[in-house]
């Protein structure tokens, strides 16, 4: 992750940690006494496992499912997805793809400006990797129409599942685009 999380949610998780801390550290007063909380003792020696789990997967979803969706949020951008196109496939240099996004983070709709290389007669239904910026396999596209300036592109395991890289080739380091 890469942005700093939302200060809203650092202020929310220290409220957790302090509370799960002082419930912890804590055993609640009798009911109908108003005599303060005393320290935790745990009952023929057994430690309060099961409420520390639960408290602190509470503190981890509370804090890390935001955080993941907005690290989702700015993990890739259109212009990545465009850039990795190309970057994939020696046949889609210099066809400056436009990209929308379909599925926040996993898909998108791409538009080339320029049909790609015309090594392929009819373009429906081909798939190529895409390589993000660090040379690495990050997904694929199938072109949706004859002349190849139409695709839908997938990131990550939708890639796979969408049958345009297999499991084994996603993540690889790639030296540059494919040819042929």
């Amino acid at each position: 992750m890469t942005a700093p999380l939302h200060p809203d949610l650092v202020r929310l998780g220290d409220a957790l940690q302090h509370a799960a801390t002082r419930d912890l550290g804590a055993v609640p007063a009798p009911i109908g006494t108003d005599a303060p909380a005393g320290p935790f003792v745990p009952a023929r020696g057994r430690r309060p496992r099961r409420r520390r789990l639960v408290l602190g997967g509470l503190l981890a979803a509370v804090v890390l499912v935001p955080a993941a969706a907005v690290a989702a949020d700015h993990l890739i951008s259109t212009d990545e997805v465009a850039a990795s196109m190309p970057a994939g496939t020696l046949s889609l240099a210099g066809t400056e793809p436009a990209c929308t996004v379909v599925t926040k983070g996993v898909e998108f709709h791409c538009v080339l400006q320029r049909p790609p290389a015309p090594e392929v007669e009819d373009w429906t239904g081909t798939v190529e990797p895409t390589v993000d910026a660090t040379k690495h396999v990050n997904g694929g596209c199938r072109s949706l129409v004859s002349d190849g300036t139409e695709w839908e592109c997938y990131l990550g395991q939708a890639a796979v599942r969408q049958e345009i890289v297999s499991d084994g080739f996603l993540g690889q380091q790639v030296q540059g685009p494919g040819r042929g």
